[in-house]
Order: C-alpha cells, then sequence, then structure tokens
C-alpha cells in the first residue's frame, strides 16, 4: 500500500505531483492533474506579469485542490504576487530554491501547506528547521534547475535525515508507475514529475516542443548555464539549468563568457526562435526522462496511467 502522509496532507488519492514548471504548468494543467487524483502546481516561475498569474489561478478553478510554485528570490522580489496567491487559499505553496523562511511563515500563517524542493541533505535539513511540511529530493536528472546530487542516492539520504518528520517526495528522471515503486522503495512518499506533464495536452508548451521530448532521449539533454544566460536570468553557479541538446546549445555551452559579449544580437534571435517553435535554437527545459516519454496524452491520462503501472509493479514484486 503506498504511503499517506503526503496525500493526507494535500488531500490527494495519488502521491503524483505535476512538477510548477515556469510557462508550462498554469491552470488548466494543475486542475486536470488534481482532477485525476494527483496534485497539479501552477508555476509561478519567473512570472512578471500579474494578469498571466491571475488568469491561470483563474483557470485553476478549485484553489483548494491545487498548489502553486514559486523560484523562491525571485517571489520574493514580487511578494505582491505571493499575496495574490496566499489570498486564492491553495492547497500548498511549493518553494524552490534560495531561503525559504519568509514565504514559508506567511503561508504557515495562513494555514496553507509548504513544500520545499532542495537538492542536499543539508538543504532539507535547512528547510524542514524553516517549516517545510513536505520535501522534494531533486536528483540531478531533473529537467529544469538543479545541482550535482544523482536521485538514487539523493533521495534516501534525504529520508534518512528528515523522513521521521515531514513525508518526501522523489524527483528527476522519473516519468512512469516504475519510477514511482522505486520512489517508494527508497523511502519516499511520492514523486514530483516535470517531464512527463511537459507533454502534456494541457501544458503551455508550444507543439513542436512536445514532439521533441517524445522524439528524444535522456542522453541528449545536458546541463548548463548559457540558456539562463540569453534569457536574461542570473543564477548561482550551484544550479545549472538541464535542457535537451540543440544548435545552441552545442554553439554556447562552455563559451558563456563569449555569448555575454554577443547578447545585443543573439538575445533577438532566440527570442524569435522561441516565438516561432524553432527549438533547432530556441531549449527545451526538460531531462533525463526525456527517454521515457513516448507520447503526448491528457493529464490525467498521465496519472492514471502512472498509478496503475505502479500498482503493477507493486504487485508482481509481492509474488515473486
Amino acid at each position: 500500500m503506498a504511503p499517506r502522509r503526503f496525500t493526507d496532507i494535500v488531500h490527494c488519492r495519488h502521491p503524483i505531483v505535476a512538477a510548477p514548471m515556469g510557462a508550462v504548468s498554469g491552470g488548466r494543467l494543475a486542475a486536470a492533474v488534481s482532477a485525476a487524483g494527483g496534485f497539479g502546481l501552477v508555476g509561478g516561475g519567473y512570472t512578471r506579469d500579474r494578469a498571466w498569474l491571475e488568469r491561470e489561478l483563474d483557470l485553476a478553478r478549485d484553489m483548494a485542490k491545487v498548489g502553486v510554485g514559486f523560484i523562491t528570490w525571485s517571489a520574493a522580489a514580487q511578494p505582491d504576487h505571493v499575496d495574490l496567491v496566499l489570498e486564492r487559499r491553495p492547497k500548498a505553496i511549493m518553494l524552490s530554491f534560495g531561503d525559504p523562511a519568509p514565504i514559508a511563515a506567511k503561508a504557515q500563517r495562513a494555514g496553507i501547506a509548504v513544500i520545499c524542493q532542495v537538492q542536499t541533505v543539508a538543504m532539507a535539513r535547512d528547510a524542514v528547521s524553516k517549516g517545510a511540511d513536505v520535501i522534494v529530493a531533486q536528483g540531478t536528472e531533473a529537467g529544469g534547475h538543479g545541482a550535482a546530487c544523482a536521485t538514487l542516492p539523493l533521495v534516501p539520504a534525504v529520508v534518512d535525515a528528515v523522513g521521521d518528520k515531514v513525508p518526501v517526495l522523489a524527483a528527476g528522471g522519473i516519468a512512469d508507475g516504475r519510477g514511482l515503486a522505486a520512489a517508494w522503495a527508497l523511502g519516499a512518499d511520492g514523486v514530483l514529475l516535470g517531464t512527463r506533464f511537459y507533454a502534456a495536452d494541457e501544458a503551455l508548451v508550444h507543439p513542436a516542443a512536445k514532439q521533441k521530448v517524445v522524439t528524444e532521449d535522456g542522453a541528449a539533454t545536458v546541463r548548463g548555464s548559457a540558456v539562463d544566460l540569453i534569457r536574461g536570468y542570473h543564477w548561482p553557479a550551484s544550479f545549472t539549468i538541464r535542457t535537451l541538446v540543440n544548435d545552441f546549445v552545442q554553439r554556447w555551452n562552455g563559451r558563456e563568457d563569449d555569448l555575454a559579449r554577443e547578447l545585443a544580437t543573439e538575445m533577438p534571435r532566440y527570442a524569435a526562435a522561441a516565438e516561432a517553435g524553432d527549438f533547432d535554437h530556441a531549449a527545451v527545459i526538460v531531462g533525463e526522462a526525456a527517454g521515457l516519454v513516448h507520447d503526448v496524452l491528457p493529464a490525467g491520462d498521465i496519472v492514471r496511467r502512472i498509478a496503475q503501472e505502479a500498482a503493477d509493479v507493486v504487485a508482481r514484486l509481492a509474488v515473486r
């Protein structure tokens, strides 16, 4: 039987969480995941557009069944966005990177659960000390921003460190029910998935980017910082971004100093490529689990498939 601590906190059936991918995880995706028994998160990300956030929260419909995720230092610079979300009373807020304490305290005062994503055991302990109700242990296989420790050793180490206090979700390189069953075996209560839901019908992603995920595999991804630089984002060196390899990444990863001198030319070119759906140049921000994604599906079907696959794996193991 699946652990119940996480599902009891957010009142969902399946411990399957859709990551709050910035500009990808909108209200329709979050609502569809939660309606299927998982837990959906709207991606607050870097959004500087309050109107976008308001619209996506409206599309999520019942905020008591979904959550909202923020990059912590971006949210700290936009307290009105945090206040807007707290006023809508989501079931949970997820905080990734940076110090969670100020926003976590506000969420706790509002009676909203706090999920903190971490990349090390030390970060997990710190997050729990600052009020995290749930920890996401994110391995380097994950798409988007992350650090250096792999999922397989990180998850049980985090469980050993804080699992007696709070439930732990595994993230990074997981896209199906086998990954969920493996997370249970490592001591986690469930999983948080980004790449698999990037290729959901409801994801706010160009169709060509979704097809890239379906046709590529995990070996076609790489970590670097050129994609952040070209988009005008400044991250600590300890956090790189995993994307599919494309012409842009091959040209500029490892040559960020050269790219910085060419931004006046390269930034408009990159923006035009993203607008046109040219993903030989614009980034497809997914992780090594791309090799496990073979189709674009409604988010609800993804949740139900993963839940059934995990149940089947556990049943098979039980009779061996």
